[in-house]
């Protein structure tokens, strides 16, 4: 049974294939994916606890690499923060490495795309970051801006 009223409040299951369908081989509304990507709220918190405003500049990726990794005490923290990290390390090249976007992969996951064509899964990068500290976000930026 289909509640009409209820589709607002809960994605279907098919939500990634209608992502797909919407932005084949590319995004639709590339500022619109841009902003909602970048926004990163645990990650911008916690930076912010420990003095580090994240401006989107590559420079906020070296201060995030020097911040102690408090948060491989608690492992799903870990994770979402890893998360987070690779969608603000996304954020940080598509604004300001020439030619690079983001794009959907089919599942409706987000990588980076760099005028090379050379593809960068931000997240899983974000997620090695937490976890182990390897490879460094400042690393990964400047092998991306090198092309």
């Amino acid at each position: 049974m289909s509640f009409p009223f209820m589709d607002r409040w809960r994605p279907r299951r098919d939500d990634a294939e209608a992502r797909a369908e919407r932005y084949p081989g590319g995004v639709g509304d590339p500022a619109g994916l841009a902003e909602v990507l970048g926004e990163c709220a645990l990650l911008r918190g916690r930076a912010a606890d420990m003095g580090v405003e994240l401006d989107d500049a590559p420079e906020s990726l070296s201060a995030l690499d020097q911040l102690p990794p408090r948060w491989r005490d608690d492992p799903q923290e870990a994770a979402e923060l890893g998360h987070d990290a690779g969608l603000y390390l996304g954020s940080v090249i598509v604004a300001s490495v020439a030619g690079a976007s983001w794009e959907l992969l089919r599942d409706g996951r987000p990588f980076v795309r760099l005028a090379s064509g050379r593809e960068l899964d931000v997240a899983a990068v974000g997620r090695d970051w937490a976890a182990q500290g390897a490879p460094s976000l400042w690393q990964v930026y400047s092998e991306a801006d090198e092309g």
